[in-house]
């Protein structure tokens, strides 16, 4: 019996096995989608299916740069435990995939899995699907983010946080610059900054905190007798407190926490003779947001005894 690639695909659908698994597949058992889904079955392929329900929160957050620092990619990869994280084939998946998003500059996840695989003739799904059955837990590519031109990455606590920072500068083959970005780069890790300079915070996002700074006002007895334009003078005090913790350029250096960021990077650029300016950052930390998976252990001993 014949089949087409339409049934690979939808044998593929059914067991979230690889392309060329579910064609092997299907052609021993003569275009039988029931067959040939036992006789991935009968090969352990087919669990691969099983597993990707499975809550995949643990795994790494990586970011790496090529050898000219001119293109950098962050990436976080999930996996249901920090055991797999360290298992040096997840890394090597982790770092298979982060080369793809280099070399290829995907839309999105969606895009990215259906490109090569670097160093390899597959998808970048059907590898990942070998990956899933090897390893024996879900994978999970979740997100990533390319940025081009003079590029610093930052990994911390081996792979909790990554972090990429992008320049506009004149000065990236400087001595001092790569200190100077790494500092930037350990920043954005440490101090976990939401937007990179005022003017990027959302008018509704400062509406909003004016509103709980305005009501806080009320709610003090202190305040009960001061005239509005007071109140309002405080008010904006504490906005510019809210740049200070919120916007990158704003916060403390944290090696001299007397200067700000945007001070200390116009330091390092007279320094260096040249010009120096904060163009983007990401920031992943591995699980943010993500449900944790909660075993319930009672119930994983009851399942033991029986």
């Amino acid at each position: 019996m014949a089949f087409t690639a339409k049934d690979v695909m939808k044998l593929r659908e059914k067991t979230g096995c690889g392309m060329m698994d579910c064609k092997k597949a299907l052609t021993e058992a003569d275009g039988d989608m029931d067959k040939a889904i036992d006789v991935l079955r009968e090969q352990g392929l087919a669990k691969a299916a099983k597993k990707a329900s499975r809550i995949a929160a643990e795994g790494v957050a990586f970011a790496c740069t090529n050898d000219e620092g001119t293109k950098g990619v962050a990436l976080e990869v999930n996996a249901e435990t920090d055991f797999v994280a360290k298992n040096a084939e997840f890394q090597a998946f982790v770092k298979t995939v982060a080369q793809t998003v280099m070399d290829n500059d995907p839309a999105d996840v969606a895009d990215l899995l259906t490109k090569t695989a670097v160093g390899t003739e597959m998808t970048v799904a059907d590898l990942l699907q070998e990956k899933i059955q090897t390893i024996g837990e879900n994978i999970v590519i979740r997100r990533f983010q390319l940025f081009e031109g003079s590029v610093s990455a930052y990994i911390h606590a081996g792979g909790k946080i990554a972090v990429l920072v992008k320049f506009d500068t004149d000065a990236a083959d400087k001595d001092g610059f790569a200190a100077y970005a790494k500092d930037i780069a350990m920043q954005v890790a440490a101090v976990n900054p939401s937007y990179l300079k005022k003017d990027d915070v959302p008018a509704e996002v400062l509406d909003h905190e004016k509103e709980i700074m305005m009501a806080q006002m009320k709610q003090d007895p202190k305040m009960a007798n001061k005239p509005d334009q007071v109140i309002e003078k405080i008010v904006m005090g504490k906005v510019g407190k809210y740049y200070e913790e919120n916007c990158l350029l704003n916060q403390a250096f944290i090696k001299e926490n007397k200067i700000s960021v945007e001070e200390y990077t116009k330091q390092t650029a007279n320094k260096l003779g040249g010009k120096i300016t904060i163009a983007q950052f990401v920031r992943f930390e591995k699980g943010e947001g993500l449900e944790k998976r909660s075993d319930d252990f009672a119930a994983e001993v009851a399942s033991m005894v029986k």
